[in-house]
């Protein structure tokens, strides 16, 4: 049996399936965060984080895969989680070594992808990607991450 290389992009049919079936927003994102980290094998940690409820200023773990993060709570003025969810833009470091930002939770991650969730164009959490390689994340990456985080904001928009 051979296999051929996956694009990152061919995962988006997918995520458009998984959000048609998905019974709520925490079973989507759970559903999200399975196809990207079974998948794609470079994407080592991916989970969510979604902003508090009251005050709306700190970035709480949601469903994730991967290994254990001392980083459940993250203020929006920390981290490069911080920095995506506070600017509304997708943030990619192709070396988190020579980003300051960066909030060492792993010395195996080389590389990390965040892209802001929005709902009625205000953000409300983000996807974040960690990879153990430099400069994982391409524009197909940010193509499919990118269309992650527009799918459940979409869905938590409807719902």
């Amino acid at each position: 049996m051979t296999t051929t290389q996956q694009k990152s992009t061919d995962l988006i049919p997918q995520l458009d399936a998984l959000a048609q079936s998905a019974a709520s927003g925490e079973a989507l994102m759970k559903s999200i965060v399975a196809l990207l980290h079974e998948n794609l094998t470079r994407y080592n940690w991916v989970g969510f984080y979604m902003l508090e409820r009251e005050g709306g200023d700190t970035l709480v773990l949601g469903p994730f895969k991967g290994t254990m993060t001392p980083h459940t709570r993250i203020p929006l003025n920390q981290g490069i989680c911080g920095a995506a969810a506070s600017s509304g833009k997708t943030v990619v470091v192709d070396d988190v070594n020579s980003d300051s930002r960066y909030l060492a939770c792993s010395l195996e991650t080389k590389s990390e992808i965040v892209v802001p969730v929005f709902v009625r164009g205000k953000v409300v959490g983000e996807l974040d990607i960690d990879s153990h390689f430099l400069a994982a994340f391409g524009p197909d990456d940010r193509k499919l991450c990118e269309h992650a985080a527009a799918t459940l904001g979409k869905f938590l928009e409807s719902h």
